[in-house]
């Protein structure tokens, strides 16, 4: 019961919330309390409700999450990688520390000359999300790697466990929840790193929306594209929140 009424006080304020931020956002556009670049929500989903609209929103919303998609597989994949290396090889360790770091540090706007000589205007969104979420899931999985304690690494050596046997039975399966919780914040870092490749002349996708409207001053169409991948972002993060609450069950 007590647990049952605290999911419904969190649902409660939840919706309560979302609620005035609507309301907010509605009355600022409305009475232009931050100028005429803020139109009235209203006015935003009146746009994405037309036909025109709405498939140039959702056309544009599939190329960008198709980059964001690329990008987080190939981002999570070279963290994992790297972390599994700097691991079975310590001497590695402080190099990768050091390269995820500078790398992360560099700005996008310095990169975005290389990417696109060397990735393509069409490749260069799926670069930018592939480093949002390189540097994300690096550090959580180097700290999911570092949750095991001592006693059980004594133990797996005692059994006379190889290091990568010890990887296999006990690192991996206790910094999933790490890795998880990595995910939930590597999704939308790769839907907004691919939503920046495509300000650099990309021939389609929300960034490449965002710039237009900001030149021709389509302020309905500038707001529908900047919801529409905020809303991507929020859905992806909850779906992924779900997912770390099953994995700190099972493996925690």
């Amino acid at each position: 019961m007590i647990t049952g009424a605290r999911t419904t006080t969190r649902i409660a304020y939840a919706a309560a919330g979302a609620l005035l931020l609507v309301v907010g956002a509605q009355l600022i556009g409305q009475f232009e309390l931050a100028g005429k670049a803020w139109p009235p929500l209203t006015d935003v989903l009146a746009y994405v409700a037309t036909p025109s609209g709405s498939s140039l929103i959702q056309r544009n919303l599939l190329v960008t999450l198709g980059a964001a998609g690329q990008g987080f597989v190939i981002g999570s994949a070279v963290a994992l990688l790297g972390a599994t290396a700097a691991l079975l090889v310590p001497i590695l360790r402080p190099g990768l520390d050091r390269f995820a770091a500078i790398l992360n540090a560099v700005p996008t706007i310095a990169l975005a000359p290389l990417l696109i000589t060397t990735a393509g205007r069409e490749g260069t969104p799926a670069v930018i999300a592939a480093l949002s979420v390189g540097f994300v899931m690096f550090v959580a999985t180097t700290s999911g790697f570092a949750a095991t304690s001592a006693p059980q690494q004594d133990l797996l050596t005692v059994f006379g466990a190889s290091r990568r046997r010890r990887l296999a039975l006990l690192e991996l399966p206790r910094s999933v929840p790490a890795f998880v919780d990595g995910l939930t914040l590597a999704a939308p870092a790769a839907i907004l790193g691919a939503t920046i490749g495509e300000w650099f002349g990309a021939p389609q996708g929300i960034g490449l929306l965002l710039v237009s409207a900001m030149q021709n001053y389509q302020m309905a169409l500038l707001w529908a594209a900047a919801l529409a991948a905020t809303l991507a972002s929020l859905v992806a993060y909850l779906l992924l929140v779900q997912m770390q609450r099953v994995a700190v069950r099972r493996f925690s």
